[in-house]
């Protein structure tokens, strides 16, 4: 008797205390689904309640298999949805002046992944003054492309982060060389789509050579193709050290010499469009190779 007064007893608590906190099935453990019987007074139906194991176990182990397969370890936090098993994982490369920095934008604020930009990313520890940042300024005053060791460990850290892993991510213009592809898929990074856009040198040149940034705003105009309305803004633009004719053919041999083996990284999933046509009809072409790869 004594022992059945306090089973029923510790039923008693068990249910107390799954009602006080929520209406739902409440989550113990995995293997088991615990119900427990109770009688109205005015002897109606006796109720059930359920209390389930846990989340979908294979919901979880699922959003595991996903972020260890890209590097990220465990899921991040199973208590939350399936957000980010479906973010896309985008990679956009393209010579100097090719128009990336506009379409990243435009993919950008469709699909909302992650911008990570090496170029811009470097450019803030050269004006931050920073160890890496000195390294990489004589590579870029003298037009060459900043070694792979200064800037693949910034690039594989900033893919755990979690807005990356969460929202998805474009990277743009990295892997360059076949280390870092190499280095990527090492670390268990893998892309969905890997977008090329080609654009023929003497229009990169002609491109780049006029190319002026405003410093208090940092937006990008063209002497030819698009130059400020405003004179007070057209006196205050600046060339980048790197824009010159001589610089960028360099910039350009570099390219090339690794374009195609980056290219071959991926073979797959890879989507080469015409970076000559005209921004939209440009953008129009990427869209359609991404959603056709997500859907």
């Amino acid at each position: 008797t004594c022992t059945m007064m306090k089973s029923v007893l510790s039923l008693a608590l068990l249910f107390t205390s799954a009602n006080a906190f929520t209406t739902q099935p409440v989550a113990f453990a995995p293997s088991s689904t615990t119900t427990i019987r109770t009688h109205s007074n005015n002897n109606a139906r006796p109720s059930i309640i359920q209390l389930h194991a846990s989340k979908n176990k294979e919901k979880i182990a699922s959003r595991s298999k996903w972020a260890e397969g890209r590097g990220y370890g465990a899921a991040a936090d199973d208590s939350s949805d399936d957000s980010g098993s479906d973010a896309p994982k985008l990679i956009i490369a393209g010579a100097p002046a090719s128009g990336k920095g506009t379409q990243c934008e435009l993919i950008k604020d469709k699909y909302g992944v992650v911008h990570l930009s090496t170029g811009d990313m470097l450019r803030a520890a050269v004006a931050a003054g920073t160890d890496v940042g000195k390294q990489a300024k004589d590579f870029m005053d003298s037009g060459k492309l900043v070694p792979d060791e200064v800037i693949i460990g910034i690039i594989k850290d900033r893919l755990f982060e979690s807005d990356c892993v969460e929202s998805g991510w474009l990277l743009d213009g990295f892997p360059r060389t076949p280390a870092q592809a190499e280095a990527l898929a090492d670390a268990g990074v893998s892309a969905d789509c890997f977008i090329f856009l080609n654009v023929p040198d003497d229009v990169l040149v002609e491109r780049v050579v006029g190319r002026r940034t405003d410093p208090e705003t940092g937006k990008i105009y063209h002497m030819t193709f698009s130059p400020p309305e405003e004179e007070e803004v057209l006196a205050r633009l600046e060339q980048r050290s790197d824009d010159t004719e001589e610089k960028v053919k360099v910039r350009l041999e570099q390219f090339h010499a690794n374009v195609d083996a980056v290219k071959g990284s991926y073979t797959d999933i890879s989507v080469e469009v015409d970076g000559t046509q005209k921004p939209e009809e440009v953008s129009a072409e990427i869209m359609k190779s991404i959603d056709t790869v997500l859907a």
